[in-house]
């Protein structure tokens, strides 16, 4: 996964899938493109990048509650 795309890792969905995200403490959303497998920590549904993470508004806390719709 390339740190700095708008990229993430889910178990399930089909690579190459768009879905938005949405921060559920702030609203906030993006688009991300599917394009790795996990997260495999138990709990965890997605595996955003870093430049995902950073415009989501959950860095530097490294996790944060989000929703995950088709885009």
């Amino acid at each position: 996964m390339n740190p700095n795309a708008m990229t993430a890792a889910h178990k399930t969905l089909p690579l190459g899938s768009v879905v938005r995200v949405v921060n559920q403490r702030t609203g906030k959303s993006i688009q991300v493109t599917i394009n790795d497998r996990g997260p495999y920590i138990k709990g965890r549904i997605i595996d955003l990048s870093k430049a995902a993470g950073r415009q989501l508004g959950i860095i530097p806390a490294g996790t944060g509650k989000v929703c995950i719709t088709k885009a």
